[in-house]
């Protein structure tokens, strides 16, 4: 760094003064040396041109845009198969993010080719967790266990409060439900539902759609969705063998999911509470009906 001239005669840091011989010095008007200006004068100076230099020239930086700042997905998985190491040679990558309804990903492979489709709702996630999701994808394909850093890496992303708030917005634009109407052979989920709400909640449970599976399920009897604001039950209850009071327990149980919401124990989902459990047990016929859920399960009854 260079000093100007004029500090550096302040401060004795120029070229070496002439010789001065001892005693008195004499002085005329004409050698007399200029006032110099304040330290303080000379920096303001100096900060007032660089000001109308960055005014007369903005300063140009280059961003790199969003895209080019993303981490290139088949360069992820391929980085995870070589650390993974499953003795087998590198196979080719191609992957890409789609607009999934929900946070699903899928995996395959043909030949020496792998396929992976992951949900676009990733973009903006951190590499890392790209990582542990490529460690999870890449352990099921080769029948592998993942890590617990990834598998924890993964679901505190999944389960974080913004991202179930994106997913929620994006299954309730995306994606759709399929359900029959309420009424079915045995019994009318409409009617049930209107009488439960008097009779347990005042009138105050709303939902905007009410109706029977498409599916005769077995293991699930029913399904609140919060994005669809919507209650399927399954039609494997529409039946003559499930005596009424069973019907209105499984409704009953899905109302109440409207009240107490999936909550979060660090990276646990909890899907019922323990004020849920507690709501639960008032329904009057509970136990004759978790009784007969269990023979009708087992081919009883």
């Amino acid at each position: 760094m260079r000093i100007p001239q004029q500090l550096a005669l302040m401060f004795g840091l120029g070229s070496q003064a002439s010789p001065v011989s001892p005693g008195l010095a004499t002085t005329t008007p004409a050698n007399l040396p200029l006032p110099l200006p304040a330290p303080e004068a000379v920096l303001a100076d100096r900060v007032r041109l660089a000001d109308a230099s960055m005014r007369e020239k903005p300063l140009e930086v280059e961003v790199p845009s969003l895209e080019a700042q993303r981490p290139d997905l088949a360069v992820v998985f391929a980085r995870v198969f070589q650390r993974l190491g499953f003795h087998r040679a590198l196979p080719e990558f191609r992957v890409g993010y789609f607009p999934y309804a929900g946070l699903r990903s899928r995996i395959r492979m043909r030949g020496n080719l792998i396929e992976a489709g992951i949900s676009d709702l990733l973009r903006e996630a951190r590499p890392l967790v790209l990582e542990a999701l490529a460690e999870i994808l890449l352990s099921k394909l080769f029948r592998h266990r993942p890590s617990r850093e990834a598998r924890d890496c993964y679901l505190a992303f999944a389960r974080h409060a913004d991202t179930t708030r994106r997913i929620e917005e994006v299954r309730r634009h995306r994606g759709g439900k399929v359900m029959r109407p309420p009424r079915g052979r045995f019994f009318n989920l409409v009617e049930i539902f209107d009488a439960l709400n008097r009779r347990f909640f005042r009138g105050e449970i709303r939902v905007q759609r009410l109706g029977w599976s498409a599916v005769r399920s077995r293991t699930v009897l029913g399904h609140y969705d919060s994005a669809h604001s919507s209650i399927t039950i399954s039609r494997w209850l529409d039946s003559a063998s499930a005596p009424r009071y069973l019907v209105e327990y499984v409704i009953f149980h899905e109302m109440l999911h409207v009240i107490y919401p999936v909550g979060r124990n660090g990276h646990r989902r909890v899907v019922h509470s323990a004020e849920f459990r507690a709501a639960e047990r008032k329904f009057p016929e509970y136990e004759p009906a978790r009784r007969k859920l269990k023979e009708l399960s087992a081919g009883v009854g």
